[in-house]
């Protein structure tokens, strides 16, 4: 019903009062979090140019992707203003206003009226042919610099283009020939960018986040930190972590001036971006180290010579995407270091370490780890999985690495790989840990321990889960003479049969009095979830046996072996005497650990006490689960 009254409502707002609040709400509506399903919306009403709608959600800098978005908007109010009616009632639907709080605001602004304080806009700001003419000479003159750093420059070209001063063509410092920077003073009332102005010849403001400072051209041009702000300096990368921005890992997107990008004040030649430094011999008389001809036919070696021996000029856009691409690693592990707050390295030094990528979490196997991509070294509560697959589970993030996507403790793995926490074997490596065998990458998808124990072993491999167990541990005991072509554990016959079950709608007390046969499965379930959290085994045996005093305190003794073993025996008539077993377990220990007669050195047993609440905890939470009582 809301729905019709909507429509109903939008159908009385004129195309023209639609679109006029379209476009005063083009830029909020860019700066939603998580846009894709909003551009999934429109991409279904056919409201999106198919190419730009590939683009964008492909996006993962979210000021490029907010960028998008806008351009997806205006081309909409542009080429498809008929179609504003269209737009704003896909946009309204349910589940889109559910995801977009934005949305809402935007259509309880239209239902209620206050949309028409709008409706006074001044006119569009038109230029006359007086004012653009200078405006369009420049743009010439910086299309026709950007056009000449496509393809070197003739002599004749060079000569025209270089402006008169102390260095000659011949001066060794000089790589390229750097387009002049134009200072002005401004008029009085002039808005015009600061970046031209005299004033800033040397530095300007920048902003990042709710961070401020003031960037120094020169420094930026040689590279390192150039970035002054709270009496510290700061590189490009390090001041974007410093302003929280870290994550986005583009400073020249995110650091800005005047709300501009620093990427476009470096790409319309405002401000020159730091040379990549290449690490080779200059002029040297021996050869180090030796370049393959390969290697030195290709484009990248070709512009190490130019800028290294020969001072040509060197492109823009060239040395600019180098920068980006192959530096980008070194830009990454800068801005972690620079990230506020001590790493502690105990946080790393353990068998396994917990990784996520967004919102899906796991554990990774150091051990497994040797062939990097190649190898099933995350395991979550589902399978093993290698770490590209790891990251393609996240299903929200689009063009993902797993060097830099997966964490661990903040860290990318990228960054553990640099510090040697964890380290990946050579192509050629012949260990068993590298070994790319169908046989072994099979057994991958299975533990390389006991999921009860621990333990390493002669396991048996579950087919619908990555467990595996020791023929002994699991329950019930599996024999090598049942097993046939298909092996499934008890956690996975439970989880498949609660599927197929209809809630009981019984009382706790009507399942204790139930007859144990039609439960034995919960029972080896509950037995196997208490084996497995009783890592010290403290529970597991006769504690008459290993706990010094323990049958002088306690006349009834019970502990899990003899709770299986009467299982097994048939020895239980109703779920409540395995019940009652087994809570016997817990309140034996805390009996034990609450006597005052203790000696001192039964003191010392107080430890089991914990242990013993903890495990308590266990049961009774996973009893209450399988068996659906709240």
């Amino acid at each position: 019903m809301g729905v019709n009254v909507q429509m109903d409502l939008l159908d009385f707002l004129t195309k023209e009062e639609l679109i006029r609040f379209f476009h005063c709400k083009k830029t909020e509506m860019s700066c939603m979090e998580e846009p894709n399903i909003f551009l999934h919306q429109l991409r279904d009403h056919n409201l999106v140019p198919e190419k730009l709608y590939k683009t964008v959600v492909k996006m993962r800098c979210k000021e490029k992707r907010k960028d998008g978005v806008y351009q997806i908007l205006d081309w909409l109010e542009k080429e498809r203003s008929d179609s504003v009616h269209l737009f704003w009632t896909c946009v309204f639907k349910d589940h889109i206003l559910q995801k977009y709080p934005v949305l809402r605001l935007l259509r309880n602004s239209l239902m209620d009226g206050s949309f028409r304080v709008y409706e006074n806009l001044p006119d569009p700001v038109d230029q006359t042919e007086r004012e653009s003419e200078p405006i369009q000479i420049e743009e010439t003159t910086a299309k026709e610099k950007k056009k000449g750093t496509k393809r070197k420059k003739s002599a004749e070209e060079t000569e025209e283009d270089e402006q008169p001063g102390p260095s000659c063509p011949s001066t060794p410092k000089q790589k390229k020939s750097a387009k002049k920077l134009v200072f002005s003073t401004p008029k009085k009332g002039d808005k015009g960018d600061i970046w031209t102005y005299a004033l800033f010849k040397t530095h300007l403001p920048v902003t990042c986040g709710d961070k401020e400072g003031t960037l120094y051209r020169d420094k930026l041009t040689k590279g390192g930190k150039c970035i002054l702000s709270n009496g510290r300096w700061f590189t490009p990368a390090s001041f974007e972590s410093f302003a929280g921005k870290g994550k986005w890992k583009n400073w020249k997107v995110s650091i800005r001036c005047q709300k501009t990008p620093l990427q476009k004040l470096i790409k319309d030649g405002h401000l020159h971006s730091p040379l990549k430094k290449r690490r080779c011999v200059k002029e040297s008389p021996k050869v180090l180290f030796p370049v393959s001809s390969s290697e030195s036919s290709s484009p990248l070696s070709e512009s190490s010579v130019e800028v290294e021996h020969s001072g040509e000029d060197v492109l823009d856009e060239q040395i600019e995407e180098e920068e980006d691409e192959s530096g980008e690693e070194e830009e990454d592990d800068e801005a972690e270091e620079g990230e506020i707050g001590p790493v502690d390295p105990s946080l790393f030094q353990t068998p396994s370490l917990p990784v996520n990528c967004g919102s899906v979490s796991g554990v990774l196997y150091k051990c497994r780890f040797a062939s990097g991509s190649r190898s099933k070294s995350i395991r979550t509560e589902e399978r093993w999985f290698t770490p590209e697959e790891f990251v393609k589970q996240e299903l929200t993030l689009i063009d993902g690495h797993w060097k830099k996507d997966i964490q661990c403790h903040g860290k990318t793995l990228n960054y553990l790989l640099k510090k040697k926490i964890l380290s990946i074997h050579s192509l050629l490596c012949k260990c068993s840990l590298c070994i790319s065998k169908d046989q072994d990458q099979q057994h991958q998808d299975n533990d390389d321990v006991c999921f009860i124990c621990n333990t390493e072993g002669d396991l048996l491999c579950c087919d619908e889960c990555p467990r595996a167990f020791h023929n002994h541990c699991h329950l019930p005991a599996v024999e090598d003479d049942s097993l046939g072509e298909k092996w499934v554990c008890t956690f996975c016959v439970l989880k498949t049969n609660q599927g197929w079950w209809q809630p009981t709608q019984m009382t706790k007390e009507e399942v204790l009095g139930s007859s144990i046969s039609q439960y034995i499965l919960h029972c080896e379930y509950l037995l196997l979830c208490m084996y497995k959290d009783d890592i010290e085994h403290v529970f597991t045996g006769d504690p008459t046996e290993t706990i010094s005093g323990y049958s002088r305190v306690i006349p009834n003794p019970m502990w899990l072996d003899r709770v299986k073993t009467k299982l097994q025996n048939k020895q239980y008539k109703t779920l409540g005497q395995f019940v009652s077993d087994v809570r016997l377990i817990f309140h034996n220990c805390h009996m034990f650990n609450k006597d005052p007669h203790r000696t001192t050195t039964e003191q010392s047993n107080d430890v089991f006490d914990k242990l013993g609440s903890r495990l308590e905890e266990v049961f009774e939470k996973e009893f209450q689960t399988i068996f659906d009582i709240h």
